[in-house]
């Protein structure tokens, strides 16, 4: 009997350290398209001239390890993977503290004014998605999940996330505005360094594959216009692989149930807009490592060097205007927020990218019998211009998870 795609299992489990791979209960099942870890060896050839005039062979050198793995988007699935990519944790969003709010606007912008009190101070960001709660407000409003496309200390400009209306009313006293689930960004200091263990079990053979010291190197985050938001990530490992006929994460948590995230139920900023004509996102967030080693006497690396995060990506939109054209002509620093939700209800689960500092790089179009698309490269920067009590993180990118 051959192994089973259908019956594999991957499970994904942070160590405490370099060289203590994860072993016993914990860790997360991950749901998935594909998942491909492997060990590699350097080969050197033998190419010396003898009188026999043939090779004699090859030798093999330094082991490495990588997982390679392919998914489908949905909330909290692939948190810490990517809170370890961005090297912080996820935590909990900011509250706001109570204060007299009044709700105005007929879309599809609306604004979130409070009479007391600074959302910058409180904590609150342009691209955080927000929720109001406390105080008695009308039932569209309560709790339905707000995009911030503006922000003052006073004033947050808003947009539905599901396109539903808000009533205006108020002032409503108590109200609370509040950062929905948690949030990872790539932080100015106090960075973490998380390796996994990835173990491969196939139950149809009861055979297991252990790779322990892998880091996470990269993240590509797929968003068509028509289609499931995908994700995919790359890891590499010093070489490491154990094999063996009983699994070793035993008991790990099972994997998600939250649904599969699509752009057609979400909303996008460019410059602070809503955007409705972008036509697909994608984005590529790099680590950067580099093994250190080889050295003499060993088979495998040492460790693995980080580099700078550097995030890159493209979107394509309709050509309606030439706004975005201009950014691109003028070197301007722009920004780019995606957010993508499980269903159209006020408050369904979501994920959010929120890349404050932005350069478009190209603005190429397309041509033929339809509407004429042009396609934005960009490659995003630090926001220098963001930071505590600012309207803007002072980060490269942040990412917002309502089930992390």
């Amino acid at each position: 009997m051959s192994a089973q795609g259908i019956n594999k299992i991957t499970v994904l489990k942070q160590q405490t350290g370099l060289g203590v791979p994860a072993t016993g209960a914990g860790g997360q099942v991950l749901r998935r398209k594909t998942s491909v870890a492997k060990k590699s060896r350097a080969t050197y050839t033998n190419d010396e001239i003898v009188q026999h005039q043939q090779s004699t062979g090859v030798n093999l050198g330094t082991a490495s390890t990588s997982w390679d793995f392919d998914g489908l988007l949905s909330p909290g699935t692939y948190a810490v993977p990517l809170q370890s990519l961005l090297r912080k944790v996820f935590t909990a969003g900011a509250a706001t503290a109570a204060a007299a709010i009044t709700i105005a606007g007929a879309g599809p912008t609306y604004t979130v004014t409070r009479g007391a009190g600074s959302y910058l101070t409180d904590g609150v960001k342009v691209g955080d998605v927000v929720t109001l709660g406390s105080g008695p407000f009308n039932a569209a409003n309560a709790g339905n999940n707000l995009l911030v496309a503006g922000l003052t200390a006073t004033v947050a400009t808003v947009v539905t996330i599901n396109g539903s209306a808000l009533v205006a009313e108020g002032p409503i006293a108590g109200g609370v505005m509040t950062v929905a689930g948690k949030k990872s960004l790539v932080p100015m200091t106090g960075h973490t360094d998380t390796l996994f263990t990835v173990e491969e079990w196939y139950g149809d053979l009861s055979k297991s594959e252990l790779f322990p010291d892998l880091r996470i190197g990269q993240a590509d985050i797929g968003l068509p216009a028509s289609g499931n938001a995908t994700i995919k990530l790359a890891s590499q490992g010093l070489g490491v692989r154990t094999r063996g006929n009983a699994q070793v994460l035993t008991s790990p948590a099972a994997a998600t149930t939250t649904p599969v995230l699509t752009a057609v139920r979400g909303v996008v900023l460019a410059n602070g807009v809503p955007q409705p004509g972008i036509t697909s996102i994608s984005l590529t967030i790099k680590a950067n490592l580099t093994e250190v080693g080889p050295v003499v006497g060993s088979n495998f690396n040492p460790d693995m060097s980080r580099g700078r995060v550097e995030v890159t990506g493209t979107f394509s939109a309709l050509f309606d205007n030439t706004t975005l054209s201009a950014l691109y002509d003028n070197e301007t620093v722009t920004s780019l927020v995606a957010v993508m939700a499980a269903d159209t209800t006020n408050g369904a689960d979501f994920v959010a990218i929120n890349l404050s500092a932005i350069k478009l790089t190209d603005d190429a179009p397309d041509d033929g019998e339809k509407a004429i698309v042009r396609t934005y490269p960009f490659t995003a920067q630090l926001n220098a211009a963001g930071g505590a009590a600012l309207a803007s993180d002072m980060t490269i990118l942040s990412i917002q998870d309502s089930k992390a």
